[in-house]
Formats: C-alpha cells, sequence, structure tokens
C-alpha cells in the first residue's frame, strides 16, 4: 500500500491509499479519484516532504494534524449545516412528528430539519426513518 498526498484543480489537498502506484494511475485516469472536498476528478499528486520526526517532534506534529483535522471537518459539517438550513424546511420540535409523517406518507415528502430528543431520535431509527443528526448551533430539548 502506498500514500499519496493529492489536490485537486480547486487547490484542495488530501490524502488518499492505492496498493501501488500502478493502481493510481489507472483510478486517475479512469477519473476515480475525486477530491472529498468539491468532488473534482482533476487530481495530482501533491509534492510531499519525506515523513522524518524526532521523537521530540512527532507528539507536537501529530497534535497540529489532530487539530487540522478536526478544523476540517468542523468546517464541512458548517458547511453541510448551512446547505440543510438553506434547502430544507425548519419544523422546529415537531422533527420527529413531521420526519415520521413523511415517512408514512401523510404529508408531502420535502427536506426538513429540526430538533428532537434522544427518545424521539431512537424511536424514529427504530421504525427505519432515515435521518442525519447535525451538531447544532442553539439549544438542544432535553429528554
Amino acid at each position: 500500500m502506498i500514500r499519496y498526498r493529492l489536490i485537486c484543480s480547486q487547490d484542495h489537498e488530501f490524502e488518499a491509499w492505492f496498493r501501488d502506484s500502478a493502481a493510481y494511475d489507472g483510478q486517475v485516469k479512469r477519473q476515480q479519484v475525486s477530491c472529498p472536498h468539491c468532488g473534482d476528478v482533476d487530481v495530482t499528486k501533491a509534492v510531499m516532504a519525506p515523513g522524518i520526526a524526532s521523537s521530540a517532534n512527532s507528539d507536537k506534529f501529530a497534535e497540529a494534524k489532530a487539530h487540522e483535522v478536526a478544523r476540517r471537518i468542523l468546517s464541512a459539517v458548517g458547511k453541510l449545516r448551512d446547505d440543510v438550513e438553506q434547502d430544507c424546511e425548519y419544523v422546529g420540535d415537531q422533527f420527529a412528528d413531521e420526519a415520521r409523517a413523511i415517512h408514512y406518507g401523510d404529508a408531502e415528502e420535502r427536506g426538513i430539519y429540526g430538533e428532537a430528543t434522544d427518545d424521539e431520535a431512537h424511536e424514529l431509527e427504530e421504525e427505519g426513518i432515515d435521518f442525519i443528526r447535525l451538531p447544532g448551533r442553539g439549544q438542544r430539548r432535553d429528554n
């Protein structure tokens, strides 16, 4: 296995693993490698420095890398939340009832978002109703 640091034509950098360099070449040629940030398939190898680290610096490097990964995750979740808020209907604390009504055909099918307690979310899961939990910006209702 080989890990490459990649960059898309939009200058997003990311890493990916491949069986070998031939596997990388073939997948890129068939446009099977896409940027996880924007979906761009115009991907090339980014310049990589050799992974040489002293034991004293390795902890600092690992911590910095963890902070960067956390920042990117929070940024992606924030963008997803913005998209949901822009494209879906806010139903407030009636989320569980409205999701259930849509699922069973008693309400118009559409994208919705709102709040649900942990118990309500568990009930939706047990009924096989698909939804995604996103970290909230506001206050959360208790059970």
